[in-house]
């Protein structure tokens, strides 16, 4: 079937009398003789409950209209002219909403031309949005922890003790939602794992994972974030210095000093081998250098440890500089090295007690045998 088959049919059938009235029209569109266009959701796919949310479908191929579908049981679709964009492409733009649960929200865009409108472009890839909902959320970690480094491996698992069958992934300010089919490890877990490949500077930002159940459009409550800071892609590595000194006893007042002769806008602190978020300060200008001061006082045995500093500027606030030399913190508990002291000044002083004891018992032995 080509282009020249597109058209609006309708069918008649004889009678001794002449024809009958005519059927209802059929309109035979053609589809794929252009390229497909994109969609796009705006400001993201993922749309909380009750809200709006605008689809773009654009092209550069220059289509004046552009029609919008939804499939599911309610499929209904949308057509509106196409406007030139600032980037040199044709683009509508489609108000949809409110959003609700329960409903697929799935959708497909096509391109054509004024003149000819029931030839269409090849449909675009479909765009599901995901609406969260309240079911138990679940959680989002990385064995490799908050920062990592440029051209790293890096894996994303979203994981739960509810029975979720797929999972989908979301960044912020982000495109792409993609899904993969949980996996059971173990009864009563579900998990799945996203291979990011080498991290690059697109790596770097906020994601939340979600769960769902078969092929229901509801889906869970938003795992709580995760920051992936990318580390090495500015060229500067800052120092770190730490006050009074490394080796500090509990209760003392510590401040680790993170500093750079570039301009920095923030400094982030790392601890090896925590799972928390690193922490964050805004960067003050002292005589032409860029410092923040991180305060740990008072010190604990947990404060124990290696730290790194790293910097960023407010424009990619994910991507980091090369980090600091590492500055081992070492916290003496003098209290327990007291007590190890005690015992081992009174285990000598035993020793030594015991040894007195046994010359003189020699020495009385000897002078007994001596008058005998």
């Amino acid at each position: 079937m080509g282009q020249d088959h597109a058209g609006s049919y309708r069918c008649y059938y004889s009678t001794p009398t002449g024809w009958s009235e005519p059927s209802d029209p059929l309109e035979l569109v053609v589809t794929g003789p252009y390229g497909k266009p994109s969609l796009s959701a705006l400001p993201s796919p993922v749309v909380t409950l009750g809200r709006n949310v605008t689809l773009k479908c654009g092209s550069r191929r220059g289509f004046n209209r552009f029609l919008l579908t939804k499939k599911g049981e309610d499929e209904v679709s949308w057509t509106l002219d196409g406007q030139r964009s600032p980037d040199g492409q044709t683009q509508a733009l489609f108000p949809v909403g409110p959003v609700t649960p329960g409903h697929g929200w799935t959708f497909r865009c096509y391109g054509f031309y004024r003149h000819t409108p029931r030839v269409w472009s090849a449909p675009s890839d479909p765009l599901e949005l995901l609406v969260p909902g309240l079911s138990g959320k679940p959680s989002l970690l990385t064995p490799q922890g908050p920062v990592v480094t440029s051209g790293q491996n890096l894996t994303l698992r979203c994981h739960s003790d509810v029975g979720y069958t797929r999972v989908a992934l979301s960044k912020e300010g982000g495109q792409d939602l993609p899904q993969r089919s949980a996996q059971r490890p173990q009864r009563g877990l579900a998990q799945a794992d996203f291979p990011l490949g080498p991290v690059g500077t697109v790596h770097g930002g906020r994601y939340r994972c979600y769960g769902g159940h078969g092929l229901s459009s509801e889906w869970s409550a938003p795992s709580e974030p995760l920051e992936l800071l990318v580390a090495g892609r500015l060229r500067d590595s800052p120092s770190l210095l730490v006050q009074p000194g490394p080796s500090v006893a509990p209760g003392e007042n510590v401040t680790l000093l993170c500093q750079s002769g570039n301009r920095m806008d923030t400094f982030l602190l790392s601890k090896e081998g925590a799972a928390h978020h690193p922490l964050r300060l805004r960067s003050k200008d002292q005589d032409g250098r860029y410092q923040a001061e991180f305060s740990l006082s008072p010190v604990t045995s947990a404060h124990r440890g290696t730290y790194r500093c790293y910097g960023s500027l407010s424009t990619d606030p994910y991507l980091l500089s090369q980090p600091s030399e590492p500055l081992a913190l070492v916290v003496s508990d003098y209290t327990v090295q007291n007590l190890i002291r005690m015992g081992l000044v009174a285990s000598v002083l035993l020793l030594l007690g015991v040894l007195l004891c046994q010359a003189r018992h020699d020495h009385g032995g000897a002078l007994d045998a001596a008058r005998s």
